[in-house]
């Protein structure tokens, strides 16, 4: 279960205050396919970076299984992030000079699984998004279609309990948008994963379980899910 209560986030200072998130609050029950949805600005991505503990709050708090995670200190929230969650980007962030091996074991680094664990869950992590024999290709030589895939692998070789997917098919063709959806949700109901899609596609969003409609930093609305 991951509980968001009365989360509040401003920026700025003094004329330039802008309050991007105003005593959000709402329930999740794990193994969920979710969808923010809002406009550029509406306050989806302050909303995610609370969630996961990348950028704190003002007021709130995010119980993820019955712990409040940003009363944690930052070491101990980092720790938990690259154990328990994993990240999708529109823009992919692979790091192209590295091969596909080294992009997709970072998440094991920095939650310090021992060396010689590590291969085995690359492979499999790899093999799970159809890039086996990538193992030792450039990222850099990939197409779009096969950097998000590795992104993916990065995002899942942890095995971790929530996913959140930033835009994830906003770069991509539509055939290979397809794939890249049904990939994200094979694993969100194959594994139990908690998934959070980020998107402006309503036809993406109808796919997910529940949907949270944002706008201007308030959830406007809240469909197909009963906790709420």
């Amino acid at each position: 279960m991951i509980e968001v209560k009365n989360i509040s986030k401003t920026y700025g200072k003094k004329h330039n205050r802008f309050k991007a998130l105003k005593n959000v609050s709402f329930k999740i029950p794990s193994g969920k396919s979710v969808a923010i949805v809002g406009k550029s600005g509406s306050g989806k991505s302050t909303l995610i970076h609370a969630i996961s503990g990348l950028d704190a709050p003002e007021e709130g708090s995010v119980f993820i299984d019955g712990v409040n995670i940003l009363s944690m200190k930052q070491k101990k929230i980092d720790k938990f992030r690259a154990e328990k969650m994993g990240f999708i980007f529109q823009s992919f962030f692979v790091q192209g000079n590295e091969t596909c091996s080294e992009n997709v074991s970072l998440p094991l680094e920095i939650a310090e699984v021992p060396l010689h664990s590590r291969k085995s869950r690359i492979k499999k992590a790899l093999m799970s998004v159809g890039l086996e024999d990538k193992l030792k290709s450039k990222a850099r030589d990939l197409s779009g279609g096969q950097k998000q895939r590795l992104a993916i692998a990065r995002a899942i070789v942890n095995n971790p309990k929530i996913i959140f997917a930033d835009e994830p098919t906003g770069n991509l063709d539509t055939v290979t948008s397809k794939k890249i959806e049904k990939l994200l949700f094979d694993y969100n109901k194959q594994s139990g994963v908690t998934l959070f899609i980020i998107t402006h596609d309503e036809d993406l969003a109808k796919k997910c379980e529940i949907k949270i409609h944002i706008k201007d930093g308030q959830i406007e609305r809240i469909e197909g899910n009963k906790n709420a």
